[in-house]
């Protein structure tokens, strides 16, 4: 749903009745898609680790295209016009490189230590995920929840700007400075500032210079009224059909070890579900806080509480191993996050009539009325 919809304000009801029926169940499909991978996984001997092997420098390919797919329409309805109104607006970047690169990584790091202190491959793999900010599937959690999506791209590309340079850094502050300082056991993580850029570049940049060039070459063809009200719906499913394609390859690739180990999976999601409810609620209250309108604070909320698992998992197998207690760590992250943050979309949707609503914007001639789907 476009952040300047007149209907950001309507009853939850009357939202879901509009939506289609992919949308309507969308909990249902990921669940499913969940239980798919960890089942695939669990049932197809070697699967795993065929879907490890195909990769090029280290990427992925089934993830890589999974998230293409997923990320492509979203951005493709991004008005990149508006973007200058969102990069002047203190309010809401201040706040959010805040909560990313000083509470988020803090947070995970003492969480970490306080639940898994006997753990120290689980408790690494936490605190790689914590590094890590989300610059991926946060664009889809942000549009089912009406956010900003303008707001969201800058947010996205910021944090994709910080991490290239930020997450060595605080990977060795994290593992090896601070623990020291405090007495506590130190881990080295050896990744490189090339690694995380290449990683942004793909799972970010690509799909970004797609949805640019989309919308910026389909309106100059057709018009910007055209561009609402035909194109975006017949690419908009697809950023489904690739969430669920991705998340059935992510659960495929440790469906075994998940399955397995159902003890230390609980014990890795307990930290987890602390920390996205704390970082979630915790945002969204600063947003409150701070005068933003609920389609921005949702945006700072949902871009501060989600991580980039694609780059956590990707610097947890190429440090310690594919099999290692850090990658699991870093698979457990999405089985823990994308539930969650499915039930806060609903949180964030029901809390809307306490935040100042936007004004609503003029719609051209024949657009559509709303573009809620995904």
């Amino acid at each position: 749903m476009s952040a300047e919809s007149a209907t950001a304000a309507a009853p939850a009801g009357r939202v879901a009745g509009r939506l289609s029926f992919l949308d309507r169940f969308l909990a249902v499909w990921i669940l499913t898609a969940m239980a798919a991978g960890l089942g695939l996984g669990r049932l197809v001997p070697g699967l795993g680790d065929t879907l490890a092997k195909v990769t090029v420098t280290g990427v992925s390919l089934p993830i890589a295209f999974g998230l293409l797919v997923m990320m492509y329409p979203v951005l493709a309805k991004v008005r990149y016009d508006r973007l200058d109104t969102v990069t002047r607006d203190r309010r809401l970047l201040i706040p959010s490189l805040v909560l990313n690169w000083v509470v988020g990584p803090a947070l995970m790091f003492a969480l970490a230590w306080i639940f898994l202190p006997d753990l120290p491959e689980y408790r690494t793999g936490l605190i790689v995920v914590g590094l890590a900010r989300c610059i991926a599937m946060v664009v889809i959690w942000n549009d089912l929840a009406c956010g900003d999506r303008e707001a969201a791209a800058v947010l996205v590309a910021l944090n994709s700007v910080f991490q290239v340079f930020a997450f060595s850094l605080l990977g060795w502050f994290y593992l090896s400075v601070l623990p020291g300082r405090l007495g506590l056991a130190q881990t080295a993580l050896d990744v490189s500032v090339a690694e995380i850029a290449r990683s942004v570049l793909i799972f970010l940049g690509v799909p970004l210079l797609a949805g640019f060039l989309t919308r910026r070459l389909g309106e100059k063809a057709k018009g910007r009224a055209w561009y609402e009200a035909k194109l975006i719906p017949r690419i908009g499913p697809f950023a489904l059909y690739g969430l669920l394609f991705t998340i059935v390859v992510l659960f495929a690739l440790q469906g075994d070890a998940i399955t397995s180990q159902p003890l230390d999976v609980a014990r890795i999601a307990l930290p987890l579900l602390v920390y996205f409810a704390l970082m979630w609620a915790g945002s969204l209250a600063v947003g409150r806080a701070v005068g933003l309108d609920y389609p921005k604070a949702a945006t700072l909320a949902f871009t501060a509480a989600g991580n980039n698992f694609e780059l956590a998992i990707a610097v947890a197998i190429a440090t310690f191993g594919a099999t290692s207690g850090q990658a699991l760590a870093g698979v457990v992250g999405p089985l823990i996050e994308v539930p969650v943050l499915i039930g806060l979309v609903h949180v964030a949707l029901g809390a809307r009539r306490f935040f100042p609503q936007p004004v609503p914007a003029v719609r051209p001639a024949g657009s559509p009325e709303s573009s809620a789907h995904v």
